[in-house]
């Protein structure tokens, strides 16, 4: 039981360690989080829009803009 809070612990100090202890790092590690949190949720989101509107799209009306041939 003490070895496995130990190693527990060690991977919070390890992250500390590598992470936080610089402020330059820190802050780098945080924008990049950020800005990939964001490209994962607008895809995920787009496609989530894709799904509930298929057929219902500008792109899906086959003959939209066109004349009828006489």
């Amino acid at each position: 039981m003490e070895a496995a809070a130990r190693s527990g612990r060690g991977v919070w100090e390890g992250l500390y360690r590598v992470l936080m202890r610089r402020n330059s790092v820190y802050v780098t590690f945080v924008v990049a989080g950020a800005f990939l949190g964001e490209r994962a949720v607008d895809y995920g989101v787009h496609k989530l829009w894709e799904y509930n509107n298929v057929g219902k799209r500008y792109e899906d009306i086959p003959v939209l803009g066109q004349r009828p041939s006489e």
